[in-house]
């Protein structure tokens, strides 16, 4: 190999004050190399000559031609010198220190489906503080047992079998798993085994699982309409035809769904609090339903986002404990009932689909971590979950009157504020000629979150309204909220 040492004539760019002088070498060295500024078969300078070049250690040359060799640019030979490696392409993905019109510009674009979802989804900020008026996501961060919750987790760290720290299991960690089935149980009458239990990473992760698992590209699938944006974003996702169906005080409007689509492939619904109006769907309709599901073989998703909290007469039944066909599938979450970051869902599946779950399960993330469903199983079989569900049923209760009393007080003939039942949420009917937008769009400037009720909607349209969320607002707080509100719609 012929012996080109070019390397006098090489310019680097100065050293920033804060980068390490051998990462500072190996990367213009690399650079040098991918511009094709150091060519195919030229010698680099021995370690010590570059050193004494630069006036610096002979340790830093060695560590940069280590990594540039690690990386396949160079090849170092004893007695005969370090050579660049030919490597035809590289001049492709050299940095941007070309002209922007001769640089070669990748035409690869993202899928049709995530274009579409970039025009319509809004990701929601991390968190700079709790408790805001009227943050519809949140629950009571603030009145969560915190300190219990670190004591848990650290006895359980400290106990843990090394095998906690090993590969999981994709269907969940199983003592979490049988300590949901007899919760689920319990509370909601969804009669199933531990192994039916499938753990996520939240809510929205076993929608797009379901979704997965459940749905060819063109399938329909019916949804309430309004309803909640996450779930149709996840079948669209899949590639199905969402279906939006119309809403009454009966809930989802089965009858007129079965005659504008009758062979839908799924159907999802909220029905013991609708998201977002907060409708209890009648048990002649959840009859309706399941029995047209049975009879053409359709899979239901209901999802009980925040059923425990319920505020007056009996907790409404689960629609999956009046199933006796298989046909439904229960998605539940620990974090609208503990805390946001606890990002630990699951879904019930019935045991003929346990398997196909499980293993399209491993494709997204392996397992939700083991660990933290470690706490939360511990949590729960302590009696610190059920403490906490029951007094945040209280505490949620009497928010949720608060706002109602404030609101008649402050905001008649302005916004009527329903006073909700159940749930940490509320609508909020605009009596003013106020647009939603311009409201919401003053209320962010003053310190309020609110999301307007079109925000939901896919088809049918509603009357102005605002979606409100009360759980997460202590009492000062709400009364903050609604005196600003009152300042916007009084001028």
């Amino acid at each position: 190999m012929p012996k080109r040492e070019t390397f006098q004539d090489l310019v680097l760019e100065p050293r920033k004050d804060d980068q390490e002088m051998w990462r500072w070498l190996y990367t213009e060295l690399r650079s040098a190399i991918i511009d094709g500024r150091l060519k195919s078969g030229a010698r680099l300078p021995s370690t010590r000559n570059l050193a004494a070049q630069y006036g610096f250690a002979r340790g830093t040359v060695v560590a940069a031609f280590q990594q540039l060799q690690a990386e396949g640019y160079v090849s170092s030979e004893v007695s005969a010198g370090t050579f660049v490696l030919p490597a035809p392409g590289w001049e492709m993905t050299s940095p941007a220190k070309q002209k922007p019109s001769r640089q070669a510009i990748s035409t690869a674009t993202i899928a049709k489906r995530t274009q579409s979802l970039l025009k319509t989804t809004f990701l929601k900020p991390a968190s700079h503080s709790v408790g805001k008026a009227f943050r519809s996501y949140e629950p009571a961060i603030d009145l969560f047992p915190v300190e219990q919750w670190a004591r848990t987790a650290a006895r359980v760290y400290r106990k843990a079998p090394r095998s906690l720290y090993g590969q999981g299991d994709a269907g969940g960690y199983p003592p979490l798993r049988r300590a949901i089935a007899e919760y689920v149980g319990q509370s909601r009458g969804v009669r199933c085994s531990a192994e039916q239990v499938i753990v996520t990473s939240g809510a929205q992760q076993a929608l797009d699982l379901s979704a997965r698992v459940l749905l060819d590209p063109g399938d329909e699938v019916w949804m309430e309409d309004p309803g909640y944006p996450g779930a149709a974003r996840a079948f669209q996702s899949a590639g199905a035809c969402v279906i939006p169906i119309p809403v009454d005080r009966d809930g989802m409007d089965v009858g007129r769904a079965i005659k504008s689509c009758p062979t839908a492939r799924l159907v999802y619904v909220t029905p013991a609090n609708q998201f977002p109006l907060g409708i209890v769907m009648s048990a002649e309709r959840r009859v309706e339903l399941l029995s047209w599901a049975r009879r053409v073989g359709a899979w239901i998703i209901e999802d009980e986002y925040d059923a425990e909290y319920r505020y007056s007469g009996k907790p409404i039944a689960s629609l999956h404990s009046l199933d006796r066909s298989g046909s439904v599938i229960y998605v539940g979450t620990f974090t609208k009932m503990l805390f946001n970051a606890l990002r630990i869902g699951f879904i019930v599946v019935p045991e003929r689909l346990v398997e196909a779950f499980r293993v399209a399960r491993s494709f997204m993330d392996r397992h939700a971590p083991t660990l933290d469903q470690a706490v939360l199983t511990e949590f729960i079989n302590e009696g610190h979950f059920g403490r906490h569900v029951r007094r945040m049923r209280q505490v949620y209760s009497d928010r949720s009157q608060l706002l109602a009393e404030e609101a008649n007080r402050r905001l008649s003939g302005l916004l009527d504020v329903e006073h909700a039942q159940s749930g940490m949420c509320t609508v909020a009917w605009i009596k003013t000629r106020i647009t939603e937008m311009a409201l919401k769009r003053r209320a962010d400037q003053l310190g309020l979150e609110v999301s307007p009720l079109s925000s939901f909607v896919i088809k049918y349209e509603q009357k102005p309204a605002l979606f409100l969320g009360f759980a997460g607002c202590n009492e000062n707080e709400i009364k903050r909220g609604v005196s600003v509100l009152e300042a916007i719609l009084s001028h």
